[in-house]
C-alpha cells in the first residue's frame, strides 16, 4: 500500500508516493506559476487524482493522503488560510480533495507541523518525542511536538512564533509580522539591509548595488563572507534573535532537539553553534544543557515527508 504526501508552498507543489517505511517511490514538483484561489485548488485535486490512479494501476493503491499547507489548517472546518495565496482566507481544501479521494482518508496540517513530523519520521528528530522545528524562511514559524503529539493550540495557530516579543518598546511596524520575524526572517534580514543603506549614504560596501536593485538575504550572507561590516552586524543581530527565541522555546517546552530549517538555513547552518551559545545566556540552565540544536536533515523535502508521515498515521 502507498501513502501520498503533498506539500503546497508559496511557489510550488510537491507530491510524493511513499511506502510505509518512508521510502519515496515517485515524486513530482510543479510550479504554481502565479496561480491563485481556485486555480491552486484545481492543481492539487487534478494531480492528486492522477497520483491515486497511477498507484491503483500499479496494484499498490493509496491508503491515505497527507497535505502540508503554508498557513493555518483549521481541522474542525477542513479549511485553510494561506496568506501567500490570494483567495485562500478560508479555502475548503479538505472538501475538494475528499471529493476526488473518495474513501481514502485525507489529513491537512500546517507546513510547520509537517516539518517537525517529517524530521521525526526520517530526519534529525527520529526517536524524539519532544522536539521543535524552527523554520526560518520568508517568515518564521515553529512546529512543536510534545509527548509525541503535534501541538495545535485552541484554534490550530500554535507555533506562530514570528510574533514572539523579543525586544521593547513595541513599535507599530511589528504589527504586520511580529517583532521576531521583523528582524530575523528572510524578509527581515533583507529589510535590515535596506534600512542600513537608506541611513548610510556614504557606505560603498558589498551591499551597495545598482540603482533600483533590491538587496536579498542571499546578498547579505554573501557580503558577510567577504568581511563586510554592515552585513556582519545584520547577521549578528539575527543570531541574537534566533538565540533568544530558541532559549524561550527550550525553557517553555524542554525539548530533546531543536531542528533549524527553512530557506535561511541554508546559509545560516554554520551559525547554529553561535545560536546555541546565545541561547545559553537566556535559557533555563538545565534544559539548555540537555537539548541539541541541529540542522534539518530533509531540507526542502521536510514538508512532503511530514505530509507522508501524517498520512501513515491516518491508517493506524
Amino acid at each position: 500500500m502507498a501513502l501520498l504526501g503533498i506539500d503546497l508552498g508559496g511557489t510550488k507543489l510537491a507530491l510524493a508516493l511513499f511506502d510505509r517505511e518512508g521510502n519515496i517511490r515517485a515524486r513530482e514538483v510543479l510550479l504554481l506559476e502565479n496561480r491563485q484561489g481556485d486555480e491552486v485548488g484545481k492543481l492539487i485535486t487534478v494531480n492528486t487524482a492522477l497520483k491515486v490512479a497511477a498507484a491503483e494501476g500499479e496494484g499498490d493503491p493509496v491508503e491515505a493522503i497527507g497535505i502540508s499547507v503554508p498557513g493555518i489548517s483549521w481541522r474542525s472546518k477542513g479549511t485553510v488560510w494561506a496568506p501567500n495565496i490570494q483567495g485562500w482566507d478560508d479555502y475548503p481544501l479538505l472538501k475538494e480533495v475528499t471529493n476526488i479521494a473518495g474513501r481514502i482518508p485525507v489529513v491537512i496540517e500546517s507546513d510547520r507541523s509537517c516539518y517537525i513530523s517529517g524530521e521525526m519520521w526520517k530526519g534529525n528528530a527520529r526517536d524524539c518525542r519532544d522536539a521543535i522545528f524552527l523554520a526560518v524562511g520568508t517568515g518564521i514559524g515553529a512546529g512543536i511536538a510534545v509527548n509525541g503529539e503535534l501541538l495545535h493550540g485552541a484554534d490550530d495557530i500554535a507555533g506562530a512564533i514570528g510574533w514572539m516579543a523579543l525586544s521593547r518598546p513595541f513599535m507599530s511596524k511589528y504589527a504586520i509580522c511580529g517583532n521576531f520575524e521583523y528582524f530575523a526572517s528572510g524578509e527581515g534580514i533583507a529589510r535590515q539591509a535596506a534600512d542600513y543603506l537608506n541611513k548610510h549614504d556614504k557606505y560603498q560596501g558589498e551591499l551597495r548595488k545598482g540603482q533600483g536593485m533590491k538587496v536579498t538575504t542571499h546578498d547579505v550572507f554573501a557580503a558577510r563572507e567577504k568581511g563586510d561590516v554592515a552585513a556582519s552586524a545584520i547577521i549578528d543581530l539575527a543570531v541574537e534573535y534566533w538565540g533568544m527565541a530558541a532559549a524561550n522555546l527550550v525553557s517553555l517546552f524542554n525539548p530533546e532537539k531543536i531542528i533549524f530549517g527553512g530557506g535561511v538555513f541554508g546559509p545560516a547552518v554554520a551559525l547554529i553553534p553561535a545560536i546555541y551559545h546565545e541561547a545559553e545566556k537566556w535559557a533555563q540552565p538545565i534544559s539548555i544543557r540537555q537539548v541539541s540544536f541541529e540542522p534539518s536533515a530533509l531540507g526542502d523535502s521536510a514538508g512532503v515527508y511530514g505530509a507522508g508521515y501524517l498520512a501513515m498515521k491516518q491508517t493506524g
